[in-house]
C-alpha cells in the first residue's frame, strides 16, 4: 500500500508504469536523432562561424550527416565535402557565415537538415535538440521533465533576463528546501515524510533551474558543465550540502522509528533478542540496532559520493574529448563516429540510471511508499558492485575512444 486506499495505489503506480514508459520512448528518440541528425558543436548564442572555414576542418570525402555542419544549401545528405568544395557547388572562397542571431534561446532561423528544422517542437523546450555530453550523461527526470519546466519557468518569471537573481542566488535557496524537506522527512507521519519528497523534487527542480539561468546568462545552449568556474563549486557544494540534509532526515526518521524484524506492527517489544507471548506463543523479533540503521545509511552515503565523484568526471572526460574544437580533421571525424557510437550510448545510458539524481530519486521513491528500509538493506552492498561495474565499462570506453580519436595510424600520439 502506498496511499490510504486501494485505489490510489493503483493510481499511483499506473502513474509511475507510464513515466517509465515515456522515459524508454525518449530514449528511443534521442537515439534515433543521434544516428540521423548532425551533432552541434557550437553551444554560444553569439558565435558567427565562416562555413567554409568548418569545411575545411572535416575530412575530405565524409558525408555531411555525419559531420556535425549545417547544410546551407539543399544538399544531399550523403554529399562528400570534396564534392561541394571542388564542384562548384560552393568555392571555398565563397564569404558565406553560420551566424546565430543573439535572439531568444534557440529561437533563431532553422539551419534545413537539422534536427531542428524536422521537430515540431520548439528547440526552447525540446530536450532532443542540443545534444551534448551531459545531457546524455543526465538523469531521465532532469532531462526530459524538470529542465524543460525549468525553461518555461524562466521564460514566465524572467530571472535570465534580470541582473538581481543569479544562478548562485538559487543554488543557495535550494540548500534551504533540501533542509525543510529533510526535516519533513525525519517525522513519524507518512504524509510529513511524502510532503518531504515532494519538497526534495522542487529542490531538484530548482537545481535546474540554477543552472539553466547561468547558461543563459552566458549565451551558452543545451546542458553543459563549465568545470573549474565559480558557479560550477557553488552549484557542487549546494547539492552536496542537500544531500546531507536529506540523509540525516532519513537518520532521524530510522533512530526514532526504527524498523522491527517480523511483525512489525505490534508495539510491545522487550528489550531481548526475542520474546514469546504467553497467550498466543507466536515469537516476536526485536526492533533493529541504531548500528545497523547508521550502517545502511552510511553505506548509501558512500554511494552517492561515489556516484557524485564519477560521474562529474566522466562528464569531464567526456566533453574534454568528443566536444573540443582544436582537433585536427581526422580526429574531429572520429570524434563524431564516437559520439555516434552503440558503445559511448549504452555507457551513458548505465550513467543515465546509476548516477546521484537517479539514487536520490530512488530513496525519495522508496520513502514516499514507505519502503525505505527494505531500500536500503537492497543496495546496501548491491548499490556498489553495480557503480563498480558501471566504473570499470566506462574507463574501457574512455581509453580506447581516446586511442581511437587521438591517436594516429602509426600509433603516434597526437593528443592536443
Amino acid at each position: 500500500m502506498v496511499g490510504p486506499s486501494s485505489q490510489i495505489s493503483k493510481i499511483l503506480l499506473t502513474l509511475l508504469f507510464l513515466l517509465i514508459i515515456f522515459y524508454i520512448f525518449m530514449d528511443v528518440q534521442l537515439y534515433l536523432r543521434i544516428q540521423n541528425y548532425p551533432i552541434e558543436r557550437n553551444y554560444h548564442f553569439n558565435v558567427s562561424v565562416p562555413f567554409t572555414q568548418q569545411i575545411e576542418t572535416v575530412q575530405v570525402g565524409y558525408p555531411l550527416k555525419y559531420a556535425g555542419l549545417p547544410s546551407a544549401l539543399p544538399l544531399q545528405a550523403d554529399q562528400t565535402v570534396s564534392s561541394i568544395t571542388s564542384s562548384g557547388v560552393l568555392p571555398k572562397s565563397t564569404p558565406f557565415h553560420k551566424t546565430t542571431p543573439q535572439t531568444a534561446r534557440g529561437r533563431h532561423q532553422a539551419t534545413p537538415g537539422t534536427y531542428e528544422a524536422s521537430t515540431w517542437l520548439s528547440c526552447d523546450i525540446n530536450p532532443l535538440c542540443h545534444v551534448t555530453v551531459k545531457a546524455i550523461l543526465l538523469d531521465h527526470t532532469n532531462h526530459y521533465i524538470f529542465a524543460p519546466l525549468a525553461t518555461i519557468f524562466d521564460d514566465i518569471i524572467g530571472f535570465s533576463r534580470t541582473s538581481f537573481i543569479t544562478a548562485n542566488m538559487i543554488s543557495f535557496f535550494h540548500v534551504f528546501v533540501a533542509c525543510l524537506a529533510g526535516k519533513l522527512v525525519s517525522s513519524d507521519s507518512l504524509g510529513y515524510r511524502r510532503m518531504g519528497v515532494v519538497l526534495f523534487q522542487f529542490r531538484t527542480f530548482l537545481d535546474d533551474l540554477d543552472g539553466h539561468v547561468a547558461r543563459v546568462k552566458k549565451n551558452i545552449r543545451g546542458e553543459r558543465s563549465e568545470v573549474g568556474t565559480s558557479g560550477y563549486y557553488i552549484d557542487g557544494l549546494c547539492d552536496g550540502l542537500g544531500c546531507i540534509a536529506l540523509l540525516i532526515g532519513i537518520c532521524f526518521f530510522l533512530k526514532n522509528n526504527p524498523p522491527r524484524r517480523g511483525y512489525s506492527q505490534l508495539q510491545a517489544i522487550l528489550p531481548l533478542s526475542e520474546s514469546k507471548s504467553t497467550e498466543t506463543g507466536v515469537i516476536y523479533k526485536v526492533k533493529t540496532t541504531t548500528k545497523k540503521v547508521a550502517r545502511k545509511v552510511f553505506c548509501f552515503a558512500g554511494q552517492l559520493l561515489l556516484s557524485s565523484t564519477a560521474w562529474n568526471r566522466y562528464i569531464f572526460v567526456y566533453q574534454d574529448m568528443l566536444e573540443r574544437n582544436d582537433v585536427l580533421p581526422m580526429q574531429f571525424t572520429r570524434q563524431n563516429l564516437t559520439f555516434k557510437s552503440n558503445w559511448f550510448f549504452s555507457v551513458a545510458w548505465i550513467w543515465r540510471v546509476v548516477n546521484v539524481h537517479s539514487m536520490l530519486h530512488c530513496v525519495l521513491l522508496s520513502i514516499f511508499c514507505d519502503k525505505l528500509w527494505d531500500f536500503l538493506k537492497m543496495v546496501q552492498y548491491s548499490g556498489y558492485i553495480i557503480l563498480l561495474v558501471a566504473i570499470c565499462a566506462t574507463e574501457m570506453h574512455v581509453l580506447e575512444a581516446h586511442t581511437f580519436i587521438f591517436n594516429s595510424l602509426t600509433g603516434n600520439n597526437t593528443s592536443l
